[in-house]
């Protein structure tokens, strides 16, 4: 029995290796020789945010002399363990991993670990230190502060709103919602008189605003966890003919961005992903070199920033310029 379930774990290892793309980078021994495989797993290929992620991290391994493959776990807590299983394959040098969960990825992690191949957390950390070399985040508390503080301003400090929550498995949903809801705390005219999970999706998003605001038709504002779920939310005010009601969003995504221009999004907390992927490539090459991550902590974190109509046009591809 035990020989049997062993054979499964490489069957479903070598399954994830032939699943995993290649991506952005040049193939050959000769690279391969150079730097090494550096693995990127990340949660979805589907939506802008993740994309730019990998793209970051594709560009800045592939500038250091690294090869790339690049996939998703889809919030599949048995596909990312495969993946993992995969870059123990593929003898990775490093892992990049946007995870599936804060606890369900630790025992992964750690297998990583215990098979030499340092993991380099990005977006969403895990309940447990001294397993990934770094875990770097953005500031997701100072990111709501700010974003809350602005729907806040905006609605002039009273009335009734909704709020759109991402998936539940993922630290920074609820690091968002907490600091949404410190700040409104603040204001005794401000109620949120509902709260549903969306999961970060904008189909869901519409589809979760749509029955709130059925039964809350007189609401000032909905405020989201990210701006997938914003655009939801703004698509679903459009189908039920509804103006005039405050939406804001997080993440800083071009679609987001190009929503605030046009009015229909009041504002977003840019996410800077892309640094958080560069800075995660860096620290794994630092690694690989040296043992050392270069960095003074294993958390890190990254502040936000508001993109508002006023300098919306600074915005180029998730990071304003200087």
């Amino acid at each position: 029995m035990k020989k049997n379930i062993k054979i499964a774990g490489i069957a479903g290892a070598l399954l994830a290796v032939v699943g995993m793309t290649t991506v952005g980078a040049t193939a050959g021994h000769a690279a391969a020789k150079k730097g090494g495989l550096i693995s990127i797993i990340t949660v979805t290929l589907k939506n802008p945010f993740w994309q730019a992620e990998v793209k970051a991290a594709e560009a800045e391994a592939k500038a250091l002399g690294y090869t790339t493959k690049s996939a998703a776990h889809e919030q599949d807590v048995n596909k990312q363990s495969q993946l993992i299983d995969a870059a123990i394959a593929n003898k990775s040098v490093a892992i990049i991993l946007d995870n599936a969960g804060a606890d369900a990825s630790v025992g992964p992690i750690t297998k990583a670990t215990k098979a030499g191949i340092p993991v380099f957390l990005v977006n969403a950390e895990i309940n447990k230190t001294g397993i990934a070399k770094a875990q770097i985040v953005s500031n997701n508390a100072q990111g709501a502060a700010i974003g809350g503080a602005e729907f806040a301003r905006i609605m002039g400090q009273k009335g009734d709103y909704l709020e759109l929550y991402g998936n539940p498995t993922d630290n920074n949903a609820e690091v968002r919602s907490s600091g949404y809801k410190s700040v409104m705390s603040q204001y005794p005219g401000m109620a949120n008189l509902q709260k549903e999970v969306a999961n970060w999706d904008r189909q869901q998003g519409f589809a979760k605003a749509q029955t709130m605001l059925q039964a809350h038709p007189d609401v000032k504002g909905i405020i989201n966890g990210n701006d997938e779920m914003a655009l939801g939310a703004i698509a679903a005010l459009k189908a039920a003919g509804k103006t005039g009601v405050l939406v804001g969003g997080f993440d800083g995504s071009p679609d987001a961005v190009a929503a605030v221009k046009a009015g229909t999004l009041a504002y977003t907390v840019l996410q800077p992903i892309t640094v958080l992927s560069k800075m995660a490539v860096d620290q794994a090459n630092n690694y690989i070199k040296t043992k050392k991550t270069g960095a003074s902590s294993e958390k890190q974190t990254v502040d936000c920033t508001l993109i508002t109509k006023a300098n919306a046009a600074k915005y180029t591809s998730w990071a304003l310029k200087a």
